[in-house]
């Protein structure tokens, strides 16, 4: 996670959300119209709490998504909770979930679904892939060949599927979590970037500081069993309305044209950047935009000022940029270099 702004990836356990490369938000004022469904959000965050501990940000990251109708990918060291977390929040949300995990024998039929052969009336009928769902868990979504994976980029980008040249539109809200793990590469694909530009967000799941490794520890020795989540108490406290009434109010909150210029200033200046051979599209931007929009908004206010761009810059854009070779020779990272537009672009007053 990027340490340039304090609080990303620091458990909160008190208060109001932690976003990505954020502090914790300031609570709302009473006579908000927002505040009740900031508040059910912020339950969400409380029951996930229930199995996962350490991970707020990231739990708010997948909030942010939601917020934004937008993807995520997670990327963490085998057993950091990336899957757990996912059904966590999905167990805290009325919403429908499928979990498909990608192997090298994996087919994109198998993702999408396919046509099939009624003997009784002679004629094919499609049959509804896992695709077909609101929370969508892709799990090590590396590990299967590129065929597969670009089975969801049409799903990822137009929200339907096309089979036989029909197109069926997915059901809303829909979103994608995939995980993958950065340490193993052995029999595994890398995302390309066509693919990697379609998620909203990567984040990165940290190894747990030691008071939260003791946490989890004693819930385990007192019987917490992560195959359960029933018992460990969570409960759905929010459904797709709720998302849907968030959503509207996070379309309401205004952008001033000087952050707008500044957005546009950040990624410009990664495609300048000498360290780069890939800097950030056009769709980072408005990616960047959408996301800072819904923090403004969780954040209790109206406007997006120019901290709510810095905050998730790095989850927003870290995944959408390429360091040349020779710079990744000499240390030089995807962080780093944003790390580096951060500092060296003009902040509008």
């Amino acid at each position: 996670m990027s340490d340039d702004v304090p609080g990303y990836g620091e458990p909160q356990r008190h208060g109001g959300p932690v976003a990505p490369d954020r502090p914790e938000a300031p609570t709302a004022p009473a006579a908000d119209p927002g505040a009740p469904l900031r508040a059910a959000l912020g339950a969400v965050r409380a029951e996930v709490g229930k199995a996962v501990v350490g991970q707020d940000a990231a739990v708010t990251g997948l909030v942010i998504a939601l917020l934004c109708r937008g993807h995520v990918l997670l990327e963490g060291v085998p057993g950091v909770a990336k899957t757990l977390l996912v059904r966590a929040l999905s167990a805290a949300l009325t919403l429908d979930t499928k979990r498909v995990q990608f192997t090298p024998d994996l087919m994109p039929g198998d993702v999408t679904g396919s046509l099939v052969y009624d003997a009784r009336t002679a004629e094919f009928s499609f049959r509804q892939g896992p695709v077909f769902t609101n929370l969508l868990l892709a799990d090590e979504i590396n590990r299967t060949p590129p065929k597969t994976q670009a089975s969801l980029l049409e799903a990822m980008e137009e929200r339907q599927v096309s089979v036989d040249g029909t197109p069926r539109p997915l059901p809303e809200p829909f979103v994608v979590v995939a995980t993958q793990n950065p340490v193993e590469y052995e029999g595994t694909y890398p995302l390309p970037e066509a693919q990697l530009d379609r998620f909203l967000l990567k984040l990165l799941l940290p190894l747990p500081p030691r008071p939260d490794e003791i946490e989890v520890l004693e819930r385990h020795a007192h019987g917490f069993d992560p195959r359960d989540l029933r018992a460990a108490g969570i409960r759905p406290v929010a459904d797709a309305g709720v998302l849907a009434a968030a959503r509207a109010q996070v379309a309401q909150v205004t952008v001033a044209r000087e952050v707008v210029g500044y957005v546009v200033d950040l990624v410009r200046a990664t495609r300048e950047s000498p360290s780069l051979s890939l800097g950030v599209s056009p769709r980072g931007a408005t990616a960047l935009l959408a996301t800072a929009r819904a923090w403004a908004w969780l954040s209790g206010r109206g406007y997006v000022t120019p901290d709510d761009v810095k905050a998730l810059a790095h989850p927003t854009l870290r995944h959408r940029v390429q360091v040349r070779p020779e710079a990744e020779l000499e240390g030089v990272t995807a962080e780093t270099v944003l790390d580096t537009v951060l500092a060296s672009v003009p902040v509008p007053r």
